[in-house]
């Protein structure tokens, strides 16, 4: 079972971000908790977007199509957020520190329930 998200304060706050176009990952430092590497396909098909998340439980829209998606700029949000744009034009998704962190922790499992989403629709990575 994946886990859902909760908004946790104590979360750490990466201490470098790093946009590697070529690789199309961002690279995300945490001292004392490592090096973590997201694809940009990967963030935008888990965007914390009303677009992408619906405004309830059971109202998530699978994202397709997205494996050559770039991000083309980050804004930071504060003291507690990114704002990417992507390729495809997506800039409404807001993430977190908490909502990163739990990406990286969870990476492997919501990457093998994306897959098997994309499957159960016929939809295609491409």
């Amino acid at each position: 079972m994946i886990p859902t998200h909760r908004h946790t304060n104590d979360a750490p706050t990466p201490t470098a971000l790093t946009s590697r176009a070529s690789q199309a990952v961002l690279e995300l430092q945490y001292d004392g908790h490592g090096l973590f590497e997201l694809s940009f396909e990967f963030l935008r098909v888990y965007s914390p977007s009303a677009e992408v998340l619906g405004h309830g439980p059971g109202q998530e829209v699978l994202q397709t199509g997205k494996r050559k998606v770039q991000i083309v700029a980050i804004e930071p949000v504060g003291h507690y957020a990114i704002k990417p744009s992507f390729s495809d034009n997506h800039d409404t998704g807001i993430y977190s520190w908490s909502y990163l962190w739990w990406l990286c922790q969870n990476q492997e499992a919501l990457w093998a329930r994306y897959l098997e989403r994309l499957e159960e629709a016929s939809g295609s990575r491409d």
